[in-house]
């Protein structure tokens, strides 16, 4: 198994492991120095996901956090979620049926 994500091709990028030693001059040190360089390898966070094809069809493909984050790959679903009775009914009816206020309303006195 190769480890590039199948929808982007986003794969190993190379780089520079540094080693450092002493302590940091903000902290009262001399300062850091570089002992070594070492090259290593970023590799991506590769997940394997079941995802819904656009042909309707379901398979198991390797694909970066990234892409799934994004929504470039729909993740199959299981089961259908219960729904929730919708809110925006009860908002209407509560609404539209206010009370009236129990204050009267005060006279105004003949000048």
């Amino acid at each position: 198994m190769s480890r590039i994500c199948e929808v982007c091709g986003k794969g190993r990028m190379v780089g520079n492991r540094v080693e450092t030693r002493g302590k940091a001059k903000y902290l009262g040190g001399v300062g850091t120095k570089i002992t070594g360089i070492t090259r290593r390898q970023f590799l991506p966070n590769l997940q394997n996901v079941k995802a819904t094809l656009p042909s309707g069809e379901t398979k198991t493909v390797r694909v970066c956090v990234q892409c799934i984050r994004s929504g470039a790959v729909k993740k199959q679903v299981k089961n259908t979620p219960f729904k929730l009775i919708h809110d925006a009914d009860t908002n209407t009816q509560k609404n539209t049926t206010k009370k009236k206020s129990a204050k009267p309303t005060p006279k105004k006195a003949p000048k």
